[in-house]
């Protein structure tokens, strides 16, 4: 990933994926279903670590660093992970 955007999709995609509404996950993260929608669309400047934290301890997710070169576009690094692991997400 390379834009806050395309982190966001993810973290809408993983959501979506877990069958959960904004406003639940943004609930159990401790911040506002308004935060969460504006940073899933690409529309929040301010969008704190321990936000980003929180909202992936719900979703059962995590942050991985991976330098550049190393790794295959995002459609792969999705797939590649999706087939290796069905009931977490990483990011």
């Amino acid at each position: 990933m390379k834009t806050l955007q395309e982190l966001g999709d993810s973290i809408a995609a993983r959501r979506k994926q877990l069958g959960l509404q904004q406003r639940e996950v943004a609930a159990l993260a401790g911040i506002t279903a308004e935060s969460l929608s504006r940073f899933e669309r690409g529309r929040s400047a301010e969008f704190g670590t321990r936000k980003l934290l929180a909202v992936l301890a719900v979703l059962g997710a995590e942050l991985e660093v991976v330098h550049e070169g190393q790794a295959g576009n995002l459609d792969e690094l999705r797939l590649e992970r999706a087939q290796n692991t069905p009931t977490s997400g990483v990011f």
